[in-house]
């Protein structure tokens, strides 16, 4: 089953020249000494505004083989947590593969996470890492999951069902989850409230992130898959977490009295 992009000449370049050229120019530090990730959360948006995040972020980490990208549901459609599990993504960079064994094992590891295409058809939150994931890391396959808002016990569901899957591997798996922050709200309310939310999941701590999130009613879309990894996080013996990148919609624009906040970070 192939997946067509749905935002491709939208939010990144159509064409492979035109695509490269933009993530050299956004990814301006050459790293020479890269870190073995174990997680990452990227921002989802338009390149032009959250592309020099997402680029600096896995600038500084060592490819990966094996990708769970978790990502949001924008559209409502499908499962809660509807996993792609078959045949591969198109994206201007080439084909990239379902990591097909992966996603049985983890459709055999529980029954919260289900396959289900229809979630993923115009759903553009994993599609927009795949190119920047495709120029950093060459040739690797992943398992997209979309995700939908649900309580902390239903994110715990989750992370269970995918762990049990990955400890049977013997090769390492990257967790990705794509969300981006606050959105539209004046630059420096947004940075105020960001900075709440990546305290919490620098300290790798999903249910105090879920507590201020409603709190401070910090409109970050991708709760969902972030909770998710961070429990993923907790579950696989990560220890550490740093903030990559942080920049606003307004750093791209100019334009601070409405922004959208980007954070790349990175954990191992």
């Amino acid at each position: 089953m192939i997946r067509e992009p749905i935002v491709s000449g939208k939010f990144y370049p159509a064409k492979e020249k035109d695509l490269r050229q933009f993530i050299e120019g956004v990814t301006t530090v050459k790293e020479t000494s890269k870190v073995c990730a174990k997680g990452v959360i990227l921002p989802h948006a338009g390149y032009i505004y959250s592309g020099k995040v997402a680029a600096t972020t896995l600038s500084k980490i060592m490819p990966a083989k094996k990708v769970i990208i978790l990502g949001n549901n924008h559209t409502g459609y499908g499962r809660d947590f509807a996993l792609w599990a078959k045949g591969s993504w198109k994206t201007p960079l080439g084909e990239i593969k379902i990591e097909e064994n992966l996603a049985k094992k983890i459709l055999d590891s529980g029954d919260t996470i289900e396959e289900d295409y229809l979630a993923h058809k115009i759903e553009h939150s994993i599609e927009v890492e795949l190119p920047l994931l495709s120029y950093f890391f060459k040739e690797f396959e992943f398992v997209p999951i979309a995700c939908m808002a649900a309580k902390i016990e239903t994110y715990e569901k989750c992370s269970d069902q995918i762990c049990r899957a990955v400890k049977t591997l013997k090769e390492e798996v990257l967790f990705i989850a794509s969300t981006d922050m606050t959105h539209y709200e004046p630059d420096q309310a947004a940075r105020k409230k960001d900075r709440l939310a990546l305290e919490h999941i620098i300290n790798r701590d999903a249910r105090e992130l879920i507590k201020t999130v409603k709190k401070e009613n910090i409109t970050m879309c991708g709760i969902a898959p972030v909770a998710i990894l961070l429990l993923c996080m907790q579950n696989l013996g990560a220890t550490k977490a740093n903030v990559a990148l942080y920049q606003t919609s307004g750093d791209a624009s100019g334009d601070n009295s409405s922004v959208v906040g980007y954070a790349g970070v990175i954990i191992q």
